[in-house]
């Protein structure tokens, strides 16, 4: 299944209130051009899950400073004072979460999990209305999983059929969200026919995308 896309068509059926993870790290491995178009669309309620919430005017910042988003799951804000104005303004819902708990929450999903026991936040305010779980001693707080409409992923190389090769230290939570929503869109820097990728080189199958789209591409919307 050849599964390139002209990027209106990859992104058309986003609709304000889904839930949207975004792939990154302080916007490494973020898929610029995939948010640029979803901004573009002028949408609205938006929940947004990330590892951080970019910078001003960059990665899931171009959301927040749009004002498209309703809540936002991330692990760090702290280099946006555009996400910290909409917070306090009581704008924005943000929900802070360990990036070790935000990113095994999102695995959890992908595979099916009803969620995970973590020891952090135990002895906290954050454990309040949390279930606890109590394992050869040891106090646990049980997470529940958190699952995505859509992922905008950012890719090295993609196929046709959408299997995937991610580059270093690009890969972070790309791979993870991928696996946790219902509709995946990657953006990828190189597209190769189908059968010309190693199969021991690919990161992530093409079972978990559903639309590949050219790094660079123009949005004709």
């Amino acid at each position: 299944m050849n599964k390139v896309k002209p990027l209106d068509q990859a992104v058309q059926d986003i609709t304000s209130g889904a839930v949207i993870m975004v792939g990154g790290f302080m916007t490494v491995g973020t898929p610029e051009m995939l948010v640029d178009a979803v901004v573009e669309k002028n949408l609205s309620g938006l929940t947004i899950v990330c590892n951080d919430a970019g910078v001003p005017g960059k990665g899931a910042g171009k959301l927040v400073r749009q004002g498209s988003v309703k809540t936002f799951y991330a692990s760090h804000v702290g280099l946006n004072p555009e996400f910290g104005k909409a917070m306090t303004e009581g704008s924005l819902e943000a929900i802070l979460v360990p990036q070790g708990t935000l990113a095994e929450r999102i695995r959890a999903a992908g595979v099916g999990l009803g969620g995970i026991l973590t020891p952090t936040g135990v002895g906290t305010e954050v454990e309040n209305g949390k279930q606890k779980i109590t394992v050869d001693g040891r106090d646990f707080l049980l997470e529940p999983p958190i699952k995505g409409d859509v992922a905008l992923i950012k890719a090295h190389r993609a196929d046709r059929s959408g299997n995937l090769i991610f580059r270093k230290s690009a890969q972070n939570f790309n791979p993870l969200m991928a696996m946790a929503c219902e509709y995946v869109i990657v953006e990828a820097e190189h597209i190769e026919d189908t059968g010309t990728m190693d199969p021991d080189h690919v990161m992530l199958p093409g079972i978990f995308v559903d639309a590949v789209v050219q790094a660079g591409e123009v949005s004709h919307g």
